[in-house]
């Protein structure tokens, strides 16, 4: 009885099997778990960018003017007809427009305060108190009664109305249980007072007169304050409103549900949010709840700012998806290369004895599907798991398309190399010449990838949305490369081998001889490592670029490491005690002094420090670093030097100016011109000395009412948190003192969930198509390990050592591992060069800013760490690989290495 095909495998052949279904499983999960991770984050962003509002921002509101009330007034305006529309509102709000129906809130209200005419009531500065009121529903649902009860509805033509008030509002104006109030057309009897069950919630918070009264200004001069509150009435009350001068209207409050809200969701809730106010729905709106009724919200301008941020982080990361999708899927296509290399006499054999070409290709699917298939849906299963997120289909079809790739690169690799019958060629490419239709392909390929790099040169990332072209760049520029090295690898190693003959040494020769007799199959691992290598390049820099933003953003807010400042002098006590805190280098006290520019333009900031620990301070922030003897004193009545920002120099020009501060007149001269300066970073700043300061005005300068409000603090490992302890310490009641940190305001930067989604998911790409970039790298050398382990056994027999045996083998392995690493810099290098210039970083780095081309925009630049450790870890992993075969070979005995690659 015939055994099965499977049985009949040899033993290697299941170990093959079982690193092609793990590489599918892995490719298949980031795969399905990139579309799952990208519209976590966008969900997560979406929320927070609604949700992170105040309660009015997020709330839609409807409403109807006296005016434009049809029919009977009074019928109109009835709690029994605001609740039948409230209901018949309601179910015109479909999914994804949904309504927090708890905190909706529907009534009449006055749009024009009415002035009371009481005299108990305070009045600041003589002004009467105004309220406006509510007739609301609900109001037992949100609120406790803390004393009294709440409104009843009054008979019709009753001119004395109940209404309740919060317990702020009655404490502010001395209101309480029985209290009258005389307005204009009414008087309303305060029957209950009561307390906000949420005061924080949509039904409170929208409108703040209902919580607590506040103090307004009335305009005129001089401005006077005056109390304004809500009177909360009975809904039956709405129709006695109408008597009032007060302008009342029908109002729908209705705060949007962000609970169930998706990414995907956005749009269509932004075009249902724009219908109701200007389209369609409005017309469906006007049907129930009159002709003149209008909506209005502030979701739909939050939408249209998240949409902004998600185009502008959207190619950053497609070219993440990009790169390591292109990388993942050279692995795949090289492991089925190997393995088609591997059973080479194995499939030529099937082929002699009439095997069709049909045939081999289909026995070939069938053992490939047996384990790639699970494997690619045990991936995507494992992904759909294990991370979060509502979008499935992407995820399958990207599960799918591994496994479909993973089954079918085997299959049609051996049918394309064995699709007629070939003599027995060197596997090593010794004398092997690219045919004729190859060097067509590569051509057509480099022309085109030449080509699309031109045309992205005018295009960039900033315009909004993903473009293909441009996400592909890195991608194009590594395959450009590899083709180039591909032609260009044989020929150093060549070269360098006829110079290495004529020595005396035997591994130098061999070696380099051996290396430039790349074996056929080293195409796929140099162009996956090319790739791989500018994939990575181009990530770290990203990254690098957003952190390298944020710090320098974060500096910029502060100055230095930390600011203590103050409306009022400094304590000395405080200002000690900081600079004695752990880890602070140097403390700097300044008077800054606000100046009224006399061309009406933007004031000057006049900074009076110690110039030497000032300038120490400029060079090590990096802000506008000058030398002290810039500001030296010139003795007499000369001008004093001044280290100016451009736009003073622009402004007023370098002839000696006058400024008054507090301490007195000074005549400055400016002498040096630097962008940024520590105290003032980018204003218009003029930096002078103190002790010049101090010379020329020594009785107010040593006056304690004019000392420095302001300390800047430096050192690279700063403890927050005993400086936090000491400025509390030591600063007096009386004293509104503010500490700013760095390492808060570049934490404040990364808030976004949308940027902290999108930087940690470009993150994992970055790793992952490292570390494909490395199994590829490790697939080709154990490729020719059999072949590399017989020649040091045959060696060995002929008097090789073992220290010539590991020099062998890392000198053979050195040229192309240096190779592939020298050319992944490089074109990661000229990846940065060309999309440097198009490629906005501003919405990934630094949250409520835009770039778009202003002086402000965030370019990429080449990191040279990006650049340099990707391709040091392919040197490394080559020689680390090279060293620990040479130590194996060495155990082992030479009888059993001559056999290696012997297959049965």
């Amino acid at each position: 009885m015939k055994a099965p095909t499977w049985r009949a495998r040899p033993l290697p052949a299941r170990a093959t099997a079982l690193a092609l279904g793990a590489l599918v499983l892995v490719t298949a999960f980031l795969a399905a778990a990139f579309p799952r991770g990208v519209a976590a984050y966008e969900t997560r962003g979406v929320r927070q960018a609604l949700g992170s509002v105040p309660a009015g921002q997020r709330t839609v509101e409807i409403t109807v003017s006296r005016t434009d009330v049809t029919g009977d007034p009074a019928a109109a305006y009835s709690g029994d007809e605001l609740a039948r529309q409230d209901r018949a509102i309601r179910g015109r709000f479909h999914a994804p427009l949904r309504i927090d129906a708890a905190e909706s809130l529907h009534g009449i209200r006055t749009t024009k305060p009415l002035n009371a005419q009481d005299t108990w009531l305070p009045r600041p500065d003589g002004v009467a108190p105004s309220f406006s009121l509510y007739a609301a529903a609900g109001l037992g649902v949100h609120a406790t009664l803390a004393e009294g009860r709440l409104p009843q509805g009054a008979a019709p033509g009753k001119r004395t109305l109940e209404a309740a008030v919060t317990v702020a509002t009655a404490r502010a104006l001395g209101l309480h249980v029985g209290s009258t109030l005389h307005l204009p057309g009414l008087a309303v009897r305060i029957s209950g007072l009561l307390t906000p069950s949420a005061p924080d919630r949509a039904y409170w918070a929208v409108d703040p007169l209902m919580a607590a009264a506040r103090q307004d200004v009335a305009p005129g001069l001089p401005p006077q304050r005056f109390w304004r509150a809500g009177l909360l009435l009975s809904p039956q009350d709405g129709p006695a409103l109408l008597r009032t001068e007060g302008e009342p209207e029908k109002f729908w409050r209705y705060p949007v549900d962000t609970r169930a809200l998706t990414a995907r969701d956005a749009p269509l809730l932004r075009d249902r949010l724009l219908s109701l106010e200007h389209g369609a729905a409005l017309a469906g709106l006007r049907s129930v709840a009159g002709s003149g009724a209008l909506a209005d919200s502030a979701v739909d301008g939050l939408l249209d700012a998240f949409a902004r941020m998600r185009a502008a982080v959207a190619p950053v990361i497609a070219v993440a998806a990009y790169g390591i999708g292109t990388v993942a899927g050279v692995v795949l296509l090289m492991t089925a290369g190997l393995t088609a290399a591997r059973r080479r006499a194995e499939l030529a054999l099937l082929r002699a004895r009439g095997a069709s070409l049909a045939g081999l290709a289909g026995r070939l699917t069938a053992e490939t599907a047996a384990v790639a298939l699970p494997a690619a849906a045990a991936g995507g299963g494992l992904a759909l798991l294990l991370v979060p997120g509502e979008r499935v289909l992407p995820s399958l079809l990207a599960a799918a398309g591994t496994g479909l790739l993973g089954t079918l690169a085997l299959p049609l690799r051996a049918a394309v190399a064995h699709r007629r019958p070939r003599t027995v060629e060197r596997a090593d490419g010794a004398g092997a010449r690219p045919s004729r239709l190859r060097t067509v392909a590569e051509l057509t390929v480099l022309v085109l990838a030449v080509g699309a790099v031109l045309a992205l040169r005018g295009r960039s990332t900033a315009t909004g949305g993903v473009d293909a072209l441009v996400s592909t760049a890195p991608v194009l520029i590594g395959v450009i490369a590899a083709l180039v090295l591909m032609r260009l690898s044989p020929i150093p190693p060549r070269l360098a081998a006829r110079p290495a003959a004529r020595t005396a040494g035997l591994t130098g020769f061999l070696s380099l001889a051996r290396a430039g007799r790349a074996p056929a199959t080293a195409g796929l691992p140099l162009l996956a490592l090319v790739v791989a290598l500018t994939t990575a390049s181009f990530g770290g820099s990203v990254l690098a670029g957003v952190a390298t933003a944020r710090d320098h953003a974060a500096l910029t807010a502060v100055g230095a490491e930390a600011r203590i400042s103050a409306d009022k002098p400094l304590p000395e006590a405080l200002r000690r005690a900081a600079g004695q805190v752990p880890g602070v280098e140097d403390a700097v006290p300044l008077r800054i002094d606000v100046q009224a520019a006399d061309d009406n333009g933007p004031p000057l900031y006049l900074v009076i420090a110690d110039a030497k620990a000032y300038a120490r301070l400029a060079r090590a922030t990096g802000l506008g670093a000058f030398a002290a003897q810039d500001l030296a004193d010139p003795g007499g009545d000369r001008p004093l030097p001044a280290v100016v920002s451009p736009r003073f120099l622009t402004r007023f020009g370098r002839a000696p100016m006058a400024l008054q501060p507090e301490l007195g007149q000074l005549v400055i001269r400016p002498k040096t011109v630097r962008a940024d300066t520590p105290a003032q970073p980018g204003g218009d700043f003029v930096v002078v000395d103190a002790a010049s300061v101090a010379r020329r005005h020594p009785d107010t300068y040593r006056d304690p009412a004019t000392g420095p409000s302001v300390l800047l603090l430096s050192g690279r490992s700063l403890h927050t948190g005993a400086l936090r302890t000491a400025v509390r310490a030591h600063t007096p009641g009386s004293l509104s003192v503010r500490l700013a940190l760095r390492s808060a305001v570049r934490a404040e930067f990364a808030d976004s969930p949308l940027q902290q989604g999108a930087v940690r998911l470009y993150t994992a790409a970055v790793a992952a198509g490292t570390g494909f970039a490395l199994l590829a790298l490790l697939l080709s050398l154990l490729q020719t390990a059999p072949q590399r382990s017989q020649l040091l056994a045959r060696l060995r027999t002929m008097g090789l050592t073992r220290a010539q045996g590991r020099r062998l083998l890392v000198l053979e392995a050195l040229p192309p591992a240096l190779l592939a690493a020298v050319g992944g810099a490089l074109a990661g290098a000229a990846t940065i060069r060309l999309l440097g210039p198009g490629t906005d970083l501003t919405a990934l780095a630094l949250p409520g800013t835009s770039g778009g081309g202003t002086a402000d925009t965030i370019r990429l630049h080449t990191d040279p760490a990006s650049l340099l450790l990707p391709s040091a870890g392919v040197v490394a992993l080559a020689l680390a690989v090279a060293l620990v075969q040479a130590w194996l070979s060495g155990r082992r005995r030479e009888s059993t290495e001559l056999r290696a690659g012997d297959t049965r």
